[in-house]
């Protein structure tokens, strides 16, 4: 398991395994719609020279990620620097994060103008200086974003875990995070302009959208209602690329997703403070995995209830008269 630089709520760590089972064994691109920590693109076990992106609509998760990625030592030198000892001092980095900033837009509007404004040799050194604010910027607050994540509670960005914090030890994931993601193409938008765009027939689409009803739980940039799991599935139903989507067991997720495979898991609820308590997760795929599922040397009987509740069991729970992909 290669290990993300960030926790993040609804992680899918505990169930790459399953992931990796029910995905096809070969596809040339893959589609992380809802990528959150980036776990899942890490570790997705995908077939040699795959197209990989990443997307995500928080603004500023997607900073962190371009800013780990191809600034990995400006931004371990800025982590060093940003100490976090109390309450206060997270409220600060809080409303630095969320304090609207100059935009690539605003950036571009001002590159042109030095263009009319200045002469050629004071405009060079106007831009210069105009894209190197806007680097520091975007660096600064990616290491503002990375203490938010690790000091709150359940990583949420919102309220003051309290816990301790040497950010040495972190130096090593980001720099080792940087390599992972070197050639990782990241990415900043609406999921259904996403899917829409590198949809193809031979390509692997995983969404891991916000949970049903559990919308709260999640620090998004705008809200999730029925009417984007709606959405969702409609893109999704019409795509022609493999499709899989996770979400939490719930009686109007699996209606709306009836044209699709839905297989159920348990995982340990990482939330919860009762020892031994389980979470309930679907699995959905818009094509049948069960005849390739041999070829990946698995003995597992998808319909078998014994020894069910142990980690590592699932089952089928419906199947769709008619799978909307074919596995060629």
């Amino acid at each position: 398991m290669i290990k993300s630089i960030i926790s993040w709520v609804g992680g899918k760590a505990k169930l790459m395994w399953l992931i990796n089972l029910l995905a096809p064994p070969r596809y040339e691109r893959s589609v992380d719609v809802f990528g959150g920590s980036g776990t899942v693109t890490l570790n997705l076990d995908c077939p040699p020279s795959t197209l990989k992106v990443y997307n995500d609509f928080n603004a500023n998760l997607v900073n962190l990620m371009r800013c780990a990625r191809d600034k990995p030592l400006a931004l371990i030198h800025e982590i060093g620097f940003l100490t976090l000892n109390a309450r206060d001092d997270f409220e600060m980095y809080k409303k630095f994060v969320e304090k609207e900033e100059f935009s690539d837009a605003d950036l571009q509007k001002e590159l042109e103008l030095t263009e009319i404004m200045l002469s050629p040799p004071n405009a060079d050194e106007a831009k210069k200086l105009l894209l190197k604010t806007a680097e520091e910027k975007d660096v600064k607050k990616a290491a503002s974003y990375y203490k938010l994540l690790r000091y709150s509670f359940n990583a949420n960005g919102e309220t003051f875990g309290g816990k301790k914090c040497d950010v040495r030890r972190f130096f090593v994931d980001l720099w080792n995070f940087s390599k992972k993601f070197a050639d990782i193409t990241i990415e900043n938008k609406d999921f259904e302009a996403l899917i829409k765009q590198y949809d193809r027939s031979n390509g692997f689409i995983y969404c891991d959208p916000p949970y049903y009803q559990a919308e709260g739980f999640y620090k998004t940039p705008v809200p999730f209602g029925k009417e984007d799991h709606i959405r969702l599935h409609d893109v999704l139903a019409k795509a022609e690329g493999y499709v899989m989507v996770s979400y939490n067991n719930s009686p109007e997720i699996v209606e709306l997703y009836q044209d699709f495979y839905i297989f159920y898991t348990t995982r340990a609820n990482s939330m919860s403070h009762k020892e031994g308590e389980v979470y309930e997760e679907l699995i959905m795929t818009n094509y049948d995995p069960r005849p390739f599922l041999q070829q990946k040397n698995h003995q597992m009987n998808l319909f078998s209830f014994l020894n069910f509740w142990t980690e590592g069991d699932y089952k089928l729970i419906h199947s769709p008269a008619k799978a909307l992909k074919i596995y060629k």
